[in-house]
């Protein structure tokens, strides 16, 4: 009798078998965001102390630090008013002795043509995500350096619950598995979902002007369970070499994560 195969994903050899720094694109400093960054320096140091050439990560926001980001995301009272990018990057190279870099504008299809393997989005409206998506497509057709997207993971929240996405940026060569039935294309969360992501601007998405209304908005804890999850996502896609989960939904509210399979 046979057996049904397991549907799985391996990663793109290039980035793990990397004999430079994989360059990173992460996307939005604000409470996920800050605390992904956390997490992939954290990977950086571990990859390395395996024989990795490790991450090089550039970081884009252009907003402030304000005073209703204290608590819930990684400033201090003394950032406040200074480029969110630019303090976090600051923090983690003065932590890691790492030359990561800080971009203190707006990722968008104005940019003309961005390289990097992996991007990493952690922001707040909906417009942005399609940008982005915008952007790596054109990529695709227009990147064929060793710096070409591979891969997008992409970071949403509301108030208890949340997701993480893997998508691939084109079709990644898969090899021949006895053993798994492999899929070169992981589909953007913009495409899978899109229908739900333009319903969700319906809701209020008014910024907070102080720290009690923003944890009306994202519950404590939400921000940083989400990085946390994505972060292991990431890091057993390169220990393992592939993957059966491309993300997850998370109810912190119930306690609970159900993954999404490939």
């Amino acid at each position: 009798m046979s057996t049904q195969k397991t549907k799985v994903h391996f990663m793109d050899m290039e980035l793990i078998n990397a004999t430079n720094p994989i360059l990173i694109n992460l996307i939005g400093a604000g409470g996920t965001g800050s605390k992904v960054l956390t997490g992939l320096a954290e990977m950086d140091h571990c990859m390395k102390a395996l024989g990795h050439p490790g991450l090089q990560v550039r970081l884009w926001d252009d907003d402030v630090v304000a005073e209703s980001n204290l608590g819930r995301q990684r400033f201090a009272v003394s950032q406040v008013g200074l480029p969110k990018s630019v303090v976090l990057i600051n923090n983690i190279n003065r932590w890691t002795g790492s030359a990561w870099k800080a971009e203190t504008r707006k990722f968008d299809n104005g940019l003309g043509n961005i390289s990097g393997g992996i991007f990493i989005s952690c922001v707040d409206n909906v417009e942005a995500r399609f940008q982005i998506a915008d952007v790596l497509k054109g990529m695709v057709r227009n990147n064929k350096t060793r710096n070409q997207p591979r891969y997008w993971m992409d970071f949403g929240n509301s108030r208890f619950t949340g997701q993480v996405i893997l998508s691939t940026v084109g079709e990644i060569e898969q090899p021949q598995s006895d053993l798994y039935l492999t899929t070169e294309n992981l589909p953007f969360v913009t495409e899978e979902f899109g229908e739900l992501l333009r319903k969700s601007e319906e809701t209020d998405n008014t910024p907070s002007c102080s720290l009690s209304e923003a944890l009306q908005q994202q519950d404590l804890y939400i921000n940083s369970t989400l990085a946390q999850m994505g972060c292991s996502l990431l890091w057993n896609l390169f220990r393992n070499g592939f993957t059966e989960n491309r993300g997850f939904f998370l109810n912190l509210k119930e306690f609970s994560a159900k993954a999404l399979k490939v």
